[in-house]
């Protein structure tokens, strides 16, 4: 592994962190919360066109920039660093690779290209709280996570027509603004059940608008609802889909014998290895800013960060982001070189680091690190959704050690 940047590597995170101390600040995050989509499509539009930050690791016939895994990381980890809500990682990390991977040469070519440039957005919709089974993180993605042939989930039935599906997907990442959507659904029957994976195009998933709780947008037609949900961290647009014999396309070739679930872990490991990235980038500026305030913040006539307790404090959590950040780049050099079970314990370290740093701010903040207006809580509701949604992160170690038989036989390794 060579630990150092290249020159294309150091640019592209001088560009983007330049352009995101300009249009991201916490105000500008609160505000993309609030929009339908759950981003600023002016952003996401200037990351998608200028930057070409969706088709980064795609290969340049589909329209991509023919990087790697470790540029969409270090890239992710500059979105980490100002929250910055986008559509990156539903799309480019976890939905996109799995077209790349499965898809027939005419999907690719039709859907691909317009990722590359922004103009279609997509989701993977796994049933229930099951995507970290899926991406074969927390456990074995070749169990019944999808339905398993009984009732739940999502299941495929085959018409004259083609295929349609039934059932329901939970915690959907921008699944409410997606224009491509990717189901996992369980098909063949209960005596011959597969799990195989849809595509519910754009034309079948626009119309009208469905309102949550809160107000919150959603839309569905023929059969497809989608409503955004209210969820911990605003920074991640969640949403439930719900579908009702709705028209779906096979990804792949009708009768082919590829092996989902191992694409389906391979995609989860390369998307840990970035998740770990943009939680380092997180914890990494809540740290700094933390830095800067006890440099401010006065008592007994000195700045707290002058106080040996604190000095402490704050080392302890320096140390703890720079092992979570080697750990971050080697699993994305890692994933990329075809190394496999890397990005989990990558990852259970960044959000462990994310959580305890996030903690550490508020606390050190003060008073004002409790209050809704201060950017200290938007990292530690990143850190608790994250965790949520991706962890936790003793399962993340629990599954890496038992993938790797270190405690096989019933024997303790010394």
């Amino acid at each position: 592994m060579d630990a150092t940047f290249t020159a294309e590597q150091d640019e592209i995170r001088r560009t983007l962190r330049e352009l995101l101390l300009k249009r991201c600040g916490p105000e500008e995050v609160r505000t993309a919360m609030q929009a339908e989509g759950g981003y600023d499509p002016a952003l996401w539009e200037t990351l998608a066109q200028q930057l070409g930050l969706p088709g980064l690791a795609f290969p340049e016939a589909y329209g991509g920039v023919g990087c790697s895994v470790t540029e969409l990381a270090l890239a992710s980890e500059e979105l980490g660093r100002s929250l910055a809500p986008s559509p990156l990682l539903a799309t480019a990390v976890l939905s996109a690779p799995l077209l790349l991977a499965l898809g027939s040469e005419e999907q690719r070519a039709a859907l691909l290209p317009r990722i590359a440039s922004g103009e279609l957005t997509a989701a993977l919709a796994v049933s229930g709280a099951s995507l970290t089974t899926a991406l074969g993180l927390t456990g074995d993605n070749r169990g019944d996570w999808a339905g398993g042939g009984r009732a739940g989930g999502v299941q495929a039935r085959r018409t004259d027509g083609g295929w349609r599906l039934y059932g329901q997907a939970d915690q959907v990442l921008d699944g409410h603004s997606a224009g491509l959507l990717v189901v996992p659904a369980h098909t063949g029957g209960f005596a011959r059940s597969r799990t195989l994976l849809f595509l519910v195009r754009d034309a079948l998933v626009q119309g009208s608008l469905v309102q949550d709780s809160l107000g919150g947008g959603g839309s569905g037609s023929a059969g497809a609802t989608r409503v955004r949900l209210t969820s911990l961290d605003g920074t991640r647009s969640q949403a439930r889909v719900q579908l009702r014999d709705v028209e779906a396309e096979l990804l792949g070739e009708e009768g082919g014998s590829a092996d989902v679930a191992g694409v389906l872990a391979a995609v989860g490991d390369s998307a840990a290895a970035v998740l770990a990235a943009e939680a380092v980038g997180a914890a990494d500026r809540v740290l700094e800013r933390t830095v800067e305030y006890v440099k401010q913040r006065e008592q007994f006539g000195r700045a707290i960060g002058s106080f040996q307790a604190v000095k402490h404090r704050l080392a302890d959590l320096y140390v703890q982001v720079q092992a979570a950040r080697s750990a971050a780049y080697y699993a994305a050099w890692a994933t990329g070189a075809g190394e496999e079970r890397v990005g989990g314990l990558a990852l259970a370290q960044a959000l462990e680091a994310l959580r305890i740093t996030s903690s550490e701010a508020v606390q050190l903040h003060g008073g004002i690190g409790f209050t809704w207006e201060h950017e200290a809580h938007l990292y530690f509701k990143r850190a608790a959704g994250d965790e949520l949604l991706f962890g936790p992160v003793h399962r993340l170690r629990e599954h890496a050690a038992d993938a790797a038989r270190l405690f096989g036989g019933g024997e303790v390794a010394v």
